[in-house]
């Protein structure tokens, strides 16, 4: 059985939801007695701390538009416990920083197969998470391979199959929806085909008011199956607007969802047509790697800048304190950028880059790391410390 974790930001109800505070149709309350809840605290008692913690060690007030607090659907088995979520949630915190307060799993939702007529349970687990860097007091920055890095830790902690990964994953539920959403065309166009023929069908026969007069005489009511036509073509004229209306929206919606599955298609192709180049193709890998190394290395010198204009009066005429300082930076550079600390090990090797960055950091701008300053750095330097 294979497993998967989706975080986004939390939703205004997610608490009513998660911790069955009111009633909901679509799950069987006979099976809610299954279901277990775990939390610390309240989404609005964290997210009350997660602003002014961030206000305490950034001095601004947290962005409109950032998610601090986000929620995971993650698939379960019926044996999943309690114990096996605390511990996937440990592991989240460990290696990538997440901090989940609130867990709920559900066992009480599920739908009736219209063929077998067998329940069919959608066994999951709700994970509620502060998504705080506690450096910064900003929001946690995650890349790509820290997400694939979550459904590793999912189907370790959990003993289950990892699911698929990235846009592959993506698209196969986009193309699921699409096909619902088909399905349901077919059901509109049924319903306002049949609808239709009604129209033109004598069933309308029975609204027909008939009444026997004093000469014993049947007639036509005109006043009474006037008024029964006219209220019959009125609900069938709001259904019909109704249907079509509904249509529409569907139609468009698979369109929208077509579009995305194209969309999502060409990004796989190009994808894989990019990871088979820098398989294949060593200048390409190279032109890549080098690109890398460069937005490395100005996000280091940065730091190097920052730091200095932080601590003008640092001492760094003494080599060990220079050396201390620099291992500071490549570290708080390395968990804030989520930087593999490999890469700066690589730019050190570099006898020429590493003096540079050594001089930038003992005598600032004076010395910069263009290709055409390299060497005026060499000349510069006395001794190189290591790092």
């Amino acid at each position: 059985m294979k497993t998967s974790i989706n975080f986004k930001a939390v939703k205004f109800d997610s608490e009513t939801h998660n911790f069955r505070k009111k009633t909901f149709d679509y799950v069987r309350k006979d099976l809610t007695a299954k279901n277990e809840y775990w939390q610390k605290e309240k989404i609005s008692d964290r997210i009350q701390k997660i602003e002014a913690y961030c206000k305490e060690k950034s001095g601004r007030k947290l962005q409109r538009n950032a998610m601090p607090v986000r929620e995971a659907v993650v698939v379960i088995k019926e044996d999943t416990t309690m114990k096996d979520l605390h511990d996937l949630s440990r592991r989240l915190e460990q290696e990538l920083g997440i901090k989940v307060f609130q867990i709920a799993i559900h066992k009480d939702e599920g739908h009736w197969d219209k063929e077998s007529k067998e329940w069919k349970p959608n066994l999951h687990a709700h994970l509620v998470a502060d998504w705080q860097d506690l450096k910064t007091g900003k929001t946690l920055k995650h890349q790509s391979f820290h997400y694939s890095k979550m459904q590793d830790l999912a189907a370790e902690c959990l003993g289950m199959e990892r699911g698929t990964s990235g846009s592959i994953g993506r698209l196969e539920a986009v193309e699921f929806k699409i096909q619902k959403k088909e399905e349901e065309l077919k059901g509109l166009e049924i319903k306002i085909q049949e609808m239709t023929a009604q129209l033109g069908s004598g069933k309308f026969n029975d609204l027909v008011i008939k009444e026997t007069n004093f000469l014993g005489i049947q007639q036509i009511n005109i006043d009474k199956t006037t008024r029964n036509y006219g209220d019959a073509f009125r609900l069938y004229n709001v259904e019909l607007l109704k249907a079509n209306k509904q249509l529409e929206a569907e139609n468009k919606r698979t369109s929208e969802l077509k579009k995305e599955t194209e969309n999502l298609k060409k990004e796989i192709a190009d994808q894989k047509s990019r990871n088979t180049i820098l398989l294949t193709d060593p200048h390409f890998f190279a032109i890549e790697k080098k690109k890398y190394r460069e937005s490395v290395l100005d996000a280091l010198q940065k730091s190097i800048r920052y730091e200095r204009l932080k601590n003008p009066a640092f001492n760094r005429t003494d080599d060990k304190n220079l050396l201390a300082e620099m291992n500071k930076i490549c570290n708080e550079l390395s968990i804030k950028s989520h930087i593999p600390f490999s890469a700066f090990e690589q730019i050190f090797k570099t006898a020429e880059l590493a003096a540079g960055l050594f001089s930038l950091l003992r005598i600032g701008d004076a010395a910069d790391l263009e290709p055409e300053y390299i060497p005026a750095l060499k000349k510069k330097k006395k001794r190189r410390p290591r790092l």
